[in-house]
């Protein structure tokens, strides 16, 4: 495989900042990328929200919005204007599809991944359009991959954390408290975290953002139920969940969605921290029952697998993590197949 150096644009969405203080998981891993990229002496250019902070030459969007027409009109300007005047090896886009448009009809080799559920008539669209052998895809997991590849080249490359920011904690208190770590709303199962603490007994900590549309739930499901035994603590930064994680007895996933990949169950894996999740989604393909943790497809079933947490070896979750979502497996898994991309037009 080449050693050269490649000259990489980033194209991300313009909500958050990268690296996002909290909320962002799609922005961690851009972030987490452009720092190894950097660290290996590629060059690499970004686009993104104004206040983000890198090592990459940045350039801010003048559009807030991943919705507004307008917005996106901007930021696609700004975009396909560096890349038509300078020459780049590959472009990676995280954001939205719409910014590649101009780009398709040219050789330049494009590569848009999937954090979420892919829009498949978008992707039929830009694959017709595009020229031949020029745009492909990843999905931050099979389940996402194989929603693309009836359509288009796709590749699964899982989402990856960067293990310096989560120490590893070899033992867990018996009195190491639950954890649910999220978005506060229905389809990520607070609800079902607070029923579970409840009939374990355990105690259980809460932590994660409140959007304005989801006050109400929270209001009505979650707040009534804090006490000493069940407690919410809010949005977290990074240093704040090393240290939830890597104090908690597991992480709890009680999704009803099919969650696209979960971040949050590789930063709990980095600190030797194992998973409950129900089998839905990427969930079955991050949790290796009786190694990292248990999936499962009930809440009756949930609550009896609690009892079966202190049998996994957190150093044996630790090494999982190292092996499948460690920031370097996923930093040279992205290098080797944007190289086989350019390979394609040389």
């Amino acid at each position: 495989m080449s050693t050269k150096k490649l000259k990489i644009a980033i194209i991300a969405d313009p909500e958050f900042p990268i690296p996002p203080l909290l909320y962002g998981g799609i922005e961690r891993i851009i972030a987490m990328l452009i720092k190894g990229y950097s660290n290996l002496g590629h060059n690499i250019c970004l686009f993104a929200h104004r206040d983000s902070e890198t090592p990459a030459k940045l350039f801010p969007y003048k559009g807030m919005s991943s919705s507004n027409k307008k917005d996106i009109i901007l930021n696609s300007i700004i975009i396909n204007k560096e890349l038509f005047s300078e020459n780049y090896d590959v472009v990676h886009s995280f954001g939205r599809l719409a910014y590649l448009l101009p780009q398709l009809p040219t050789k330049l080799p494009k590569l848009m991944s999937y954090q979420r559920e892919p829009s498949v008539g978008q992707i039929k669209r830009a694959f017709k359009l595009a020229r031949k052998n020029s745009l492909s895809f990843t999905g931050c997991s099979n389940y996402i991959n194989n929603k693309i590849l009836p359509y288009a080249p796709s590749y699964a490359i899982y989402n990856g954390v960067d293990l310096n920011m989560y120490h590893f904690k070899a033992i867990a208190s018996e009195h190491a408290p639950l954890v649910f770590l999220g978005r506060i709303e229905p389809i990520k199962g607070t609800h079902i975290a607070i029923e579970i603490a409840k009939r374990t007994g355990k105690k259980l900590v809460i932590a994660g953002n409140v959007s304005p549309s989801y006050q109400d739930y929270f209001n009505k499901d979650v707040k009534p139920y804090l006490n000493e035994q069940i407690s919410y603590i809010g949005p977290i930064d990074d240093k704040q969940k090393n240290e939830l994680l890597g104090n908690a007895a597991c992480l709890l996933m009680p999704i009803e969605w099919n969650e696209p990949f979960g971040i949050v169950m590789a930063e709990a894996m980095a600190c030797g921290t194992p998973i409950i999740g129900f089998n839905r989604g990427s969930v079955p393909e991050v949790i290796i029952n009786g190694l990292n943790g248990y999936t499962c497809n009930t809440i009756n079933e949930m609550v009896d697998l609690i009892a079966k947490i202190p049998q996994l070896d957190r150093r044996k979750v630790r090494q999982d993590c190292e092996k499948r979502f460690s920031a370097e497996v996923i930093i040279n898994q992205y290098l080797n197949l944007y190289r086989e991309l350019i390979a394609v037009h040389n």
